[in-house]
């Protein structure tokens, strides 16, 4: 494929979002306003704002709901290149309800979507880009069998091709066979470079929470390096000789916390992209999910452009790194443009 390379591709499913407006609910509400939202995509939007380039991978079906997917990647100034339009299958919609305890209840219409017919095929395309980093999830695994395919190709060839494989395990019991996709995903770790993960699905992968523990059944299983998000209680990086180390949440108001576990990642891959330490990384990573969390919208509360490029400025000052020339490659880590996780 021609042009620079990405520095990540995010591969998933992004649906339309319908909700009501400041959080009311689906039952009562008079109008809903309408999003499009992705766990893979939430993380491209973050890297993509922060000044790195970071494309999508997925399937849309041929509908509004797919132009609106599509032209929501562009506006996130993600790339799309990586969409392909399936005319046979729909996108999938998701509707999002605010219950009374103010905790929100999320309702998937995505059986049989676009994303969900994902296989083996897609892995051409997806790595003749030649990403610096592949993004993949425990949702994409979920989708069914052709994805979970589609995943456990790319992450055994992706090395080979110069990607490092980042996974977010987005456990959803809800979705799929939840041992198989615990099963597969545990198969996948010896080919994962960072492992960013939720401190209640530690767990249900790895049999613990504790921190050290987390990290060090992680580093035994092969991962090279890991972030464990504690939600309201910060997240932990690997610190001098892979010991966890935690950085507080940055967060000051909480309106809505879906979306901020993909910008905390966005924000620490892109600054590990561009050459900052895991403790910098971090506090850039929790300053993004702070912002998210703050607004309704998975990416609506993200920095704005230069706002957000000079947060990664500081967070890779010293370093020599930055998002650098948007016209030319970064091969700086000498493993032909993959990050060297520690």
């Amino acid at each position: 494929m021609n042009g620079p390379r990405p520095d990540l591709a995010g591969v998933g499913e992004a649906m339309v979002l319908l909700q009501p407006p400041a959080g009311g609910a689906l039952a009562t509400a008079g109008h809903l306003e309408v999003h499009v939202g992705g766990a893979e995509l939430n993380a491209c939007a973050a890297v993509a704002r922060l000044g790195l380039r970071a494309w999508f991978a997925s399937r849309v079906g041929d509908d509004p709901f797919g132009t609106r997917v599509v032209e929501q990647a562009r506006t996130l100034d993600v790339g799309t290149g990586l969409v392909t339009v399936d005319p046979d299958r729909p996108t999938g919609v998701f509707f999002k309800d605010a219950l009374p305890d103010g905790r929100r209840r999320v309702h998937y219409y995505r059986s049989g979507s676009a994303a969900s017919a994902l296989d083996v095929p897609d892995a051409a395309r997806i790595l003749a880009a030649r990403p610096r980093a592949l993004l993949v999830s425990g949702i994409t695994v979920a989708l069914g069998p052709s994805p979970a395919a589609l995943v456990r190709d790319l992450t055994a060839r992706a090395r080979g091709a110069g990607s490092a494989v980042v996974l977010d395990p987005n456990l959803r019991p809800a979705l799929g066979s939840y041992a198989t996709v615990l099963e597969t995903l545990r198969s996948l770790l010896p080919a994962v470079d960072l492992l960013a993960l939720g401190q209640d699905e530690s767990a249900e992968l790895l049999g613990t929470t504790d921190p050290a523990e987390v990290f060090a059944a992680a580093r035994a299983a092969g991962v090279r390096e890991v972030l464990l998000k504690a939600g309201p209680d910060g997240v932990w990086y690997a610190g001098d000789g892979g010991a966890p180390r935690h950085e507080p949440s940055a967060a000051e108001r909480v309106v809505d916390p879906v979306g901020a576990g993909d910008a905390m990642l966005g924000g620490y891959l892109a600054a590990r992209l561009a050459g900052a330490p895991p403790a910098a990384a971090a506090r850039l990573g929790s300053r993004l999910a702070a912002g998210v969390i703050a607004t309704v919208g998975d990416t609506t509360g993200l920095p704005g452009r230069e706002e957000a490029r000079a947060l990664l400025a500081t967070a890779t000052a010293g370093t020599g790194g930055g998002a650098g020339d948007q016209d030319g490659e970064r091969d700086a880590s000498g493993d032909g443009g993959r990050i060297a996780f520690t």
